[in-house]
């Protein structure tokens, strides 16, 4: 991936965040605190005043911007959680990582910073199975969804959610719902690179 190919993906992400941050936080409204879309919209409208400000001079530069911004802007769990995998995927990019090495770091950093692990109805239940299927080049928009959909019946045992019990499950998690919209997103502007 180029720093350009970033900005373009983060650029469609912003725009993609911005027409779903009502049904993002009406989500979050059932099993969480009700603010996941205008958080994530506030860090995504950082991230794309940040890139176009000071444009990174590489893809290293440009991940860690953009992990410096969703960390500063967004509110809750989301922002130290997609700051700590954007963060990661830089420090991987700097050792000269594939990209799907990249996206399995920023996996690896939010199992880690949040104490997760798939399966609890988190935003890891889409960025595992997506960091596989990019080794495997086989992630289409398809199975995305499925991701995230599968997130449905889970119970949640981590995060906010986690204090309903039972009463999570039939719904989908909004950190992964938001992740799917990511991965989506990076399909149509690096699915054929993928």
């Amino acid at each position: 991936m180029t720093v350009e190919e970033l900005i373009a993906w983060l650029d469609k992400y912003q725009a993609t965040i911005e027409a779903n941050k009502a049904n993002l936080s009406e989500m979050d409204t059932v099993i969480g605190d009700g603010d996941h879309g205008n958080n994530m919209a506030r860090g995504m409208d950082a991230v794309k005043e940040s890139l176009a400000q000071n444009p990174p001079a590489d893809l290293v530069a440009g991940l860690k911007a953009v992990a410096m911004s969703l960390i500063s802007k967004v509110g809750g769990a989301s922002g130290p959680l997609y700051g700590t995998a954007f963060l990661e995927m830089g420090k991987a990019a700097k050792n000269d990582a594939t990209f799907p090495e990249m996206i399995q770091a920023g996996a690896d950093g939010i199992a880690k910073r949040g104490g997760a692990a798939i399966g609890n109805k988190t935003m890891l239940d889409v960025w595992i199975p997506v960091a596989k299927d990019l080794a495997a080049n086989t992630l289409t928009a398809d199975k995305i969804d499925r991701y995230v959909e599968a997130t449905k019946p889970l119970q949640a045992t981590k995060g906010r959610a986690s204090y309903l019990g039972e009463r999570s499950i039939g719904h989908i998690d909004p950190g992964a719902a938001s992740s799917g919209m990511l991965f989506k997103d990076l399909l149509t502007v690096w699915g054929s690179n993928a």
